[in-house]
């Protein structure tokens, strides 16, 4: 396990799962991105409780395969972990398009569109 998958607390590292688990690369997750956006606490609040959930299951599918469990009852909890995973990205696009986009088009930076669109072209593989 490399060391940028654990936390200073010892959980688990969500890019760290994106890239192993989803096989995408830092750039396709934002991971050595140099843009930031400050987000509201009951916002960033309800994200990180998201993540801590999907954290929750990989960790639970690990100690599945660590005990032998079924293919299929391993296969299913997979599926349920990139189902929660979608849904993450979903609440976080559409925050994104609310915020970020609307306010770069507002200040009449328009690549903003360009960016987006390459973005849900990255989700829709």
């Amino acid at each position: 396990m490399a060391s940028h998958e654990k936390n200073q607390d010892g959980s688990a590292d969500v890019f760290a799962i994106m890239q192993t688990q989803l096989g995408l690369t830092p750039q396709e997750i934002g991971a050595d991105c140099c843009r930031h956006k400050h987000r509201e606490q009951p916002e960033a609040d309800a994200l990180l409780r998201r993540l801590s959930r999907i954290e929750g299951q990989v960790r639970g599918v690990r100690g599945m395969v660590e005990k032998e469990a079924y293919c299929t009852d391993i296969l299913v909890q997979v599926s349920a972990i990139q189902s929660a995973l979608n849904a993450f990205a979903r609440e976080l696009l559409g925050s994104h398009i609310r915020t970020c986009v609307v306010q770069d088009i507002q200040n009449g930076k328009l690549d903003v569109v360009d960016d987006l669109v390459s973005t849900i072209q990255k989700m829709m593989k």
